[in-house]
């Protein structure tokens, strides 16, 4: 099929019928303070076919390269790298989002945030200094306190957090490149996170993200070794531990490899991988209680850098950052591999591709 390409206006909305929520991705970017060409949080419209179209600006904001959302009110939290902040954003019409108060002070290179199934708190992941930090939420959605996580310490080696996943069982974990510790924390209400239990990972592997499979596993990137590390849980004591570690791609790591996100399809047997510099996904198989994973597919990404992407309705977008676009590919339901490229949008330095939640558009 042939590849279509959409101009991404800088400030222009695009005129358009009410979007339904379930049809919205939003997008996080790099704008000129962390080295980029974005201006803020964008809105994109996928369409039946699952290719993507640009609806315009949802807001201004200054390098929001992650975003989440809150599952119940359509709410969504930006990061803001370089400024130091997170900033909950309330949607205003059909895709615009205006700022619901301040943005609150986050740490150095504040680069990842997830929200709390049941909308209770926030974590917030820092690369620049290793903060944690947990803000709780009041009952529409806002900010209202935060908390900073006991640090991990190393000697001689510097703590970088990067990303946190909500747990099936109510615990948060959280991944440390520098440390190459995974970390799981207890929630305590008006206190923050209480540290559960650390598992370390072989040295200089650099677990980034990381995504729990139906079946209770947790697969977690490596951003370092190229691999992904498979996690299991005792169902006696709740504690992780270590189950292997398998090539997160089929011709293994390159020179100026690094990894990036890892996404599960929808029934869990497959699970997808960026990697930077070569300008791949891996594609691996995973058995149905997630315990066993192995590459089976490496697949041009179709650009330079694929920093994110998302598995959704059977397509794979892939948003790459260094040039500057969000390429769809049709999944094939049995074998999970990636078909020729079904469309192409630009997008000035995506980071993110996050969907809006699943609820009816704003009336206001």
């Amino acid at each position: 099929m042939a590849t279509e390409r959409i101009a991404a206006p800088s400030s222009v909305l695009l005129p358009t019928a009410a979007v339904p929520s379930r049809e919205l991705i939003w997008t996080g970017c790099y704008t000129a303070d962390g080295g980029g060409r974005g201006i803020g949080i964008g809105a994109l419209h996928a369409g039946t076919d699952g290719t993507l179209r640009w609806l315009g600006l949802a807001a201004a904001a200054d390098s929001p390269s992650f975003l989440a959302v809150h599952s119940t009110f359509d709410v969504v939290y930006a990061v803001g790298e370089a400024a130091r902040t997170v900033t909950a954003y309330r949607r205003s019409g059909d895709f615009g989002l205006e700022a619901a108060g301040r943005g609150w002070p986050a740490g150095d290179a504040a680069c990842h945030v997830a929200v709390d199934p049941q909308g209770r708190f926030l974590v917030v992941a820092c690369w620049g200094d290793g903060q944690v930090l947990l803000y709780e939420l009041d009952h529409d959605g806002g900010i209202t306190a935060r908390f900073a996580a006991a640090a991990s310490t190393l000697a001689g080696r510097p703590s970088r957090a990067h990303a946190s996943l909500m747990l099936d069982d109510g615990r948060v974990m959280t991944t440390d490149l520098g440390h190459d510790l995974l970390r799981v924390w207890n929630y305590v209400p008006a206190q923050g996170l209480r540290l559960d239990h650390e598992l370390a990972l072989p040295r200089d592997s650099g677990p980034r993200h990381l995504v729990q499979h139906p079946g209770g596993s947790v697969l977690v990137v490596t951003e370092y070794s190229i691999e992904v590390a498979v996690v299991q849980r005792s169902p006696e004591s709740g504690t992780f531990r270590l189950a292997g570690m398998v090539p997160a791609t089929t011709a293994g790591a390159l020179p100026g490899d690094s990894a990036a996100e890892i996404a599960l399809a929808a029934d869990g047997r497959h699970a997808y991988v960026g990697v930077r510099g070569s300008n791949r996904i891996g594609v691996l198989e995973v058995d149905a209680g997630g315990s066993v994973v192995r590459p089976v597919a490496d697949v041009a990404s179709g650009g330079d850098w694929p920093r994110h992407h998302l598995v959704r309705n059977g397509r794979l977008h892939v948003a790459h950052e260094r040039s500057g676009d969000v390429v769809t590919y049709l999944l094939d339901p049995v074998t999970g591999l990636p078909g020729e490229a079904a469309g192409r949008v630009d997008l000035a330095s995506p980071t993110a591709l996050v969907p809006a939640a699943d609820m009816p558009s704003p009336t206001r």
